[in-house]
């Protein structure tokens, strides 16, 4: 005799299947941009826990605040000429700005790994390097052919944290004091937009909110 299926059961695995339909589907929907600034997001705010819970401060060193961690965005033979970004802390010598292998944040998820996509520094890790983490070369991972800063006082393309966890514009090589009001290296004071552009001419804003230093999608 051939068992029948139950009504209560048929519903069961309509269920299931609407469950797994409403996880996958929206994966499947999600664009390489979107793909692309969710990771951003992930290590600005990877960057920040690291501004805090690395105390940089050093009373024999008055130029300790030049060590921030930041997050610095490039296009560089390293890189293979693509987009990339590298998490650093300034602290060597005559803190260039520019990040050092030494300098450079291990991939918490493989120590063996730096959290870069390739750097042009001394040093130089490759994007074909072992050492690099190929997923933040966003050139070659997600297509994106630009990366723009809006409303962040300076030119320079980096997110950097202070001691506090508050996100800090300018290069902080050049400072010649902690804060300066009197030019472009000071906190944040209002919302920062780095603008990704893909290879369909697609646009899409991550915001980085002053004082917090919250980041989030547009």
């Amino acid at each position: 005799m051939k068992k029948a299926v139950t009504l209560i059961e048929l519903v069961f695995v309509l269920v299931i299947i609407g469950i797994v339909s409403a996880v996958i589907i929206p994966r499947f929907n999600r664009s390489t941009l979107y793909e692309a600034a969710a990771q951003i997001i992930s290590h600005i705010r990877y960057t920040q826990h690291l501004s805090l819970m690395d105390d940089k401060f050093d009373e024999k060193d008055p130029s300790w605040y030049k060590s921030r961690w930041q997050l610095l965005f490039s296009k560089n033979t390293g890189s293979n000429g693509q987009w990339s970004y590298t998490i650093f802390s300034d602290f060597k010598g005559n803190h260039t700005g520019n990040p050092d292998k030494e300098e450079i944040a291990r991939n918490p998820l493989d120590v063996s790994k730096y959290l870069t996509g390739g750097t042009s520094g001394t040093g130089l890790i490759h994007y074909d390097d072992a050492e690099a983490t190929r997923e933040m070369n966003i050139g070659i991972k997600y297509g994106i052919t630009n990366v723009r800063f809006s409303g962040c006082g300076s030119t320079a393309k980096r997110v950097a944290f202070d001691h506090m966890g508050r996100p800090v514009i300018g290069n902080s090589s050049s400072m010649n004091k902690m804060y300066s009001k009197n030019s472009a290296i000071r906190l944040l004071q209002r919302q920062c937009r780095i603008i990704l552009t893909d290879d369909q001419g697609k646009t899409l804003s991550i915001a980085i909110e002053p004082e917090t230093g919250y980041a989030h999608i547009l």
